[in-house]
């Protein structure tokens, strides 16, 4: 039978993701717009933006936070253009991003020497196999595979070359270990559910000493240049942006940022999405026709999940309009590169009221779609 209860939030996609809950365009502070980022109420918004961050996420001594163009692919092509050459690369990917990041390594950098370490969408690469001599690139979750890295025990802690992740879909979302990490990228309209077309870029101390002791052998676009005269612009990570950003943007941002706090911080964010993740584990364990993609359960996300169904590829896409045209949920189906299947967002900004009352409908749907 037809559910009758549907949930309040029927936004689950992956990217714009779901506003955080009680969220109100009215209540954002917005003296900030007609007015230059330059000036100084722009730039200490912009600063704020930066610092905050760092706070909030508790980034170690010495980790610098800066707002760049382009999104969060601006923010991992500006790492890539900026800090690779002086080491080999080693290039994980197990999804349609990192195979982008690969291709950018491969085809556009055209490294030598560089290793590309592949899976298939559901599985991970053999993190046993990487160089930790090499400058490592990966994404710490697969925001289109549903498949993210168990942890950071694989991570060598004295190793050679840098390591650059991505963490879009994971920031705010999983335990990160920051003193691994080198550069951490992210952008606001994934596990804070804020706007688009704004990177974050994050670096630790040995991406710094990286950058004012090598030069790439290419040209480097004005977005992407992070040194002067062989020294950090430090201007960029105190809210001095490279290019004009939208200061409706950062207003809404920082409200993101003090709903994090709000709610108790990143531990509680990550407990919020954890148990979000639990109610379809809960659910698939209960129905045979329905499958995480990420084989692994150590592997599986918990803010993009993908799900395999036991349906032809168009009755899938039967399921998600099926879905969207009763109003109980948007933007469910798969990445347009991944296998069929369903996708659906558990970050911190979806209650996860709203997920028990989707499990049923996805019941529903699926039996329609069979028929």
């Amino acid at each position: 039978m037809q559910p009758t209860v549907k949930p309040r939030n029927p936004n689950f996609s992956s990217g714009p993701c779901s506003k955080r809950p009680g969220y109100d365009v009215r209540a954002l502070q917005l003296d900030t717009l007609g007015r230059s980022h330059r000036s100084a109420l722009g730039k200490k918004a912009l600063a704020l933006a930066c610092s905050e961050t760092a706070r909030i996420l508790g980034l170690p001594e010495g980790y610098r936070v800066g707002v760049v163009p382009g999104s969060d692919t601006g923010a991992v092509e500006m790492a890539l253009w900026s800090l690779l050459g002086a080491r080999g690369v080693d290039v994980l990917a197990w999804e349609s991003f990192g195979s982008g990041w690969a291709t950018d390594v491969v085809k556009q950098l055209k490294l030598p020497g560089a290793r590309v370490l592949k899976a298939e969408y559901g599985d991970i690469v053999d993190l046993s196999q990487v160089d930790f001599d090499n400058d490592v690139v990966f994404t710490w979750n697969g925001t289109t595979s549903g498949v993210k890295v168990p942890n950071g025990d694989w991570i060598a802690a004295d190793r050679g070359g840098l390591t650059i992740c991505d963490a879009t879909s994971a920031v705010f979302a999983m335990d990160l270990p920051w003193e691994k990490l080198d550069v951490v990228t992210f952008s606001w309209q994934k596990v804070l559910g804020g706007e688009g077309a704004h990177g974050m870029l994050i670096l630790g101390p040995r991406a710094v000493a990286r950058l004012e002791s090598h030069t790439p052998p290419w040209p480097l676009p004005k977005v992407f240049r992070l040194t002067s005269g062989g020294k950090l612009s430090e201007g960029i990570f105190r809210g001095e942006t490279i290019n004009t950003p939208s200061m409706l943007c950062v207003a809404d941002y920082l409200d993101a940022l003090q709903w994090i706090e709000s709610i108790g911080g990143v531990a509680a964010a990550i407990a919020r999405s954890e148990a979000n993740l639990g109610v379809i584990a809960g659910f698939v364990a209960a129905n045979d026709w329905i499958s995480f993609l990420a084989r692994d359960p150590a592997t599986r996300s918990n803010t993009s999940v993908c799900l395999s169904v036991t349906l032809a590829a168009e009755q899938v896409k039967k399921m998600v309009k099926l879905l969207e045209s009763e109003g109980v949920a948007y933007d469910i189906g798969s990445y347009k590169d991944a296998p069929a299947g369903i996708r659906i967002w558990c970050g911190a900004t979806i209650d996860t009221a709203d997920l028990q009352a989707l499990m049923p409908w996805l019941a529903w749907a699926y039996a329609q779609a069979a028929a």
